[in-house]
Parts: C-alpha cells; structure tokens; sequence
C-alpha cells in the first residue's frame, strides 16, 4: 500500500525549549526566544507567570510539568489548549519521539529501543554518513528499507536522487514522523513510501531497478528474515550491476564476542556481493560488480 505522507505542523517542546522559558522567569524577561520545532528555527514568544502557572505564546503550561522537562527526553506537543507527550501505545507496541540534543534530529523509540544511532552522533548526521557512504548522487533510483522517521530517504533526495521508494512495515512509525519536524522533507514527489513488509515488496520487484540500496533494518531479534539469505538475493537480483548496498548492522552479540557482522558479510559474498565492513558507520558496503 503506497503511503501518502502528511506533514501536521505542530508546536513541539523539549527540554531545551522549557530551560529558555525558565532562564526567561528567572531573569524577569518577559519574552524568550525559543523553538517550537526541536532547534529547527527559533521565535519570539511572550512568557507571563502566574503562580504555578506559565503562558506561553498563549499556552498555560504548570512550572512543575516545566521543570521535569529538563531532566526530560520527552517530546510534548502544544495542541488545543493541552500538552501531550508525543508518545502512544499501539498494537502492543509503545512508541516515543525522543529528543537527543539542541537542534538535531529526534530519534524514535520503539519499547524503549532507539531506532537511530545517538552515542557521538545525531541521527541526522548518521543518516548523511550512510547516504555518503553509498556514493548518492543526482540521477539514481535508490532502494531505502525501513523508512523509519524518513531521514535516509530524505538525504538521499537531497543528495539528487531521481527517485527514491521507501518501505516501512508499520504504519504507527509513519504516524509519528508526521509530527516530526526533522521528517517533513518526506513530503517530496520523489520520495514514495510503502507500508508493507519489505520482504514480500522486494520479491515483487523488477531485475536491476536501482543503483543503490539503504537498508536499515531493526535488529535482528526483530526482523531476522531481513538479514536471510533469501533476503539478500532478492537484494542482489534488484541492484544493478556497479550498483552500491549500504547494510546497516550495529553491533549485536559485541559483548559476548559472537562476531555478528561476519555472519552477515559471509551471507552477503555468497550471493554474489563483494563485502566492505565499515566500523566507524557500524554497517557493511556491498557491491555488485
């Protein structure tokens, strides 16, 4: 099923937003510059205090909510006069926009589990360095699996991709990337994104389709048939030749020292790949020559 991405705009509030509010109680201002959409941009807004309450750009917000915020990862978004954390429970599953940083991209969570890479990098700089890292550039078609909050796809398209189809199995995700300020470059003509398993979508797919690949899977506990095999000769049959797959892997089994990415790579050079493991992106290139 092809998804039609909406972005809603939303005032959006994190821990760095609610710690320029408090600077601006504390120091009697009556106006602080703070941002609505995770370090994005930034505006003006007029702050009064009333007891334990403070409006905010025409919103109250309780100074006991304010000051858990700081010690907070929590996202909350200002909507009809209420202030909801951007969290929700679905299909037995809890998903949450967790903030990383000051103006860098939120990552998701998902049962506690951050979706993105966060230890020494943004999950918008580790996006970039995978789209980098595939060599994409003007004119490809590229493949990106696990749409996730969008962020590889929209590199991608940003990089000049002439055509990028994403797949994202659950739907929930999707719900959540479109509050997400960060994700709103998927709203892009050139970005087409499917709700299905990406399994059964590859294997419906036309020979040599595209010249690269962004295959970001959850771990393997969650998604074992998309490190398979199987998998990864549809991946090959799909690449064209001189065609470049970015595999994202992590470091699974790292502290029992079972040697994860080597089980991949090895999959990867039977099926027809030459195998490149990149350490530093946690991740193997794989090429089709």
């Amino acid at each position: 099923m092809e998804y039609k991405y909406t972005y809603h705009r939303k005032k959006l509030m994190s821990r760095y937003t609610a710690i320029k509010i408090i600077e601006a109680l504390n120091t009697r201002r009556g106006f602080a510059k703070v941002s609505f959409d995770l370090g994005i941009s930034e505006e003006d807004v007029e702050i009064v205090n009333r007891d334990s309450i403070v409006i905010v750009d025409g919103f109250e917000i309780e100074m006991e909510l304010l000051r858990e915020l700081i010690d907070s990862n929590d996202v909350y978004c200002l909507e009809d006069g209420n202030i909801v954390k951007v969290a929700f429970y679905a299909d037995g599953n809890y998903y949450k926009l967790r903030c990383v940083a000051e103006k860098a991209a939120p990552t998701l969570e998902i049962n506690g589990i951050h979706m993105h890479r966060i230890t020494g990098v943004t999950p918008w700089e580790d996006a970039l360095m995978k789209v980098k890292a595939a060599k994409v550039h003007k004119g490809l078609e590229v493949l990106d699996i696990c749409t996730g909050l969008g962020y590889t796809a929209i590199a991608s398209a940003n990089m000049g991709a002439n055509s990028i189809i994403s797949i994202e199995k659950d739907i929930n995700v999707l719900k959540i990337a479109e509050i997400n300020p960060w994700s709103r470059g998927l709203e892009n003509d050139r970005i087409k994104i499917i709700v299905e398993d990406a399994a059964k979508v590859v294997r419906e797919m036309g020979d040599e389709a595209f010249d690269r690949i962004i295959h970001d899977p959850p771990r393997f506990q969650l998604a074992g048939e998309l490190y398979s095999m199987e998998f990864y000769k549809e991946l090959y049959r799909v690449l064209k030749f001189g065609g470049i797959l970015y595999h994202y892997t992590g470091q699974p089994g790292i502290k029992r020292r079972v040697n994860f990415v080597k089980g991949v790579s090895n999959r990867l050079r039977s099926v027809g790949f030459k195998v490149e493991v990149k350490r530093d992106l946690m991740g193997v290139l794989a090429f089709k020559l």
